[in-house]
């Protein structure tokens, strides 16, 4: 195995390196953007019945914070409830900002990842080709031995760009579409959240990457 790699040439090395990025981005990315670690159920019924018992205390509120990132969307709408449906819909719109910024955390990196490492492959099989037709050259067609190793360079690469890049682009679609999915529930979460405290009927926009104006 190590023997085809080394035959890949120099650039096999960079698109080990992005190999290696994109799984671990594809790890950490699965694991956080578990639907029950980002909006655990019944959490805004657990906090209407708490409101009900009275229980609407700091330490709470601070424990809610913690618990996920719907949390720390729900906990900066309570937090400001005392001081209006306005305020508490600003903090809830700043807090859902920062939440889904960090939901996007390194999918830039895999997008990258996606883009560049099939164009390494074309490097590559555009370097191979170059000493093809230099062993042409310098030497003639007469011995297909002396071809050989340009031609491998040239496939191995290409085959090795598309084999990261075919991936990582599958998995930047789906967790692109997972932030999304996880915004518009977080969206109905908050939305609940202000029928809840205010005890009127909100409404909100489509999602379209933040929690819109809950208005």
């Amino acid at each position: 195995m190590f023997e085809l790699f080394k035959s890949g040439g120099l650039l096999m090395w960079p698109i080990l390196a992005c190999s290696v990025v994109a799984i671990s981005i594809i790890c950490e990315r699965m694991w956080t953007l578990n639907k029950r670690a980002v909006t655990p159920r019944n959490l805004t019924e657990q906090i209407s019945t708490m409101i009900e018992r009275r229980e609407f205390d700091p330490n709470k509120i601070r424990i809610i914070r913690e618990s996920s990132p719907l949390g720390r969307i729900l906990a900066a709408g309570m937090v400001n409830s005392f001081h209006g449906r306005e305020v508490m819909k600003d903090a809830i719109e700043e807090s859902g900002r920062h939440v889904v910024h960090e939901m996007e955390k390194y999918l830039n990196s895999l997008g990258t990842i996606a883009a560049i490492t099939p164009l390494l492959g074309l490097l590559g099989t555009v370097i191979g080709m170059i000493k093809v037709f230099s062993a042409i050259t310098a030497f003639g067609v007469g011995d297909p031995t002396i071809l050989a190793g340009g031609i491998s360079e040239a496939l191995i690469t290409t085959a090795a760009g598309l084999s990261v890049g075919i991936p990582s682009l599958m998995f930047y679609r789906y967790f692109r579409g997972r932030v999304n999915a996880l915004t518009v529930d977080m969206e109905q979460e908050a939305i609940r959240l202000v029928e809840v405290m205010q005890g009127e009927r909100e409404q909100v926009g489509p999602a379209r990457g933040n929690l819109h104006r809950v208005s």
